[in-house]
């Protein structure tokens, strides 16, 4: 069973975002968690919103299918994080200059599993 959580237009960077993400992708969601609380990039607290969201999204798509749930077993299957658009604005510089700055967004997805066992497949 894999669950879905997504945020998008979260004003991080791409590349600042990534950076966290690779820190949790394979690892066991409660370990992740435990990851990104404690993680000093200001990037991680919309990826910890994320995996306890698809954490959530599993707890509930279990119940709807009659499963039992174990959240023990659940771990980061997929993390991704895509550029979004970015937001152009000028800063007035010396001598009439202007000078632009983007401020970039992302869509951060993470996918939540259980490991398959021989006998389902």
């Amino acid at each position: 069973m894999e669950a879905k959580a997504s945020a998008r237009f979260v004003r991080v960077t791409p590349m600042k975002a990534r950076r966290v993400v690779n820190l949790i992708r394979g690892k066991q969601a409660e370990e992740a968690l435990a990851i990104l609380k404690f993680a000093p990039q200001a990037a991680s607290e919309p990826v910890y919103k994320i995996v306890a969201s698809a954490v959530a999204n599993a707890r509930q798509k279990a119940t709807q299918q009659g499963l039992p749930f174990r959240e023990e077993e659940l771990f980061i299957s997929e993390a991704f994080v895509n550029e979004g658009p970015t937001m152009k604005r000028i800063q007035p510089r010396a001598q009439g200059r202007a000078y632009r700055i983007n401020k970039r967004t992302s869509h951060i997805t993470v996918v939540v599993a259980t490991p398959e066992k021989e006998e389902d497949r």
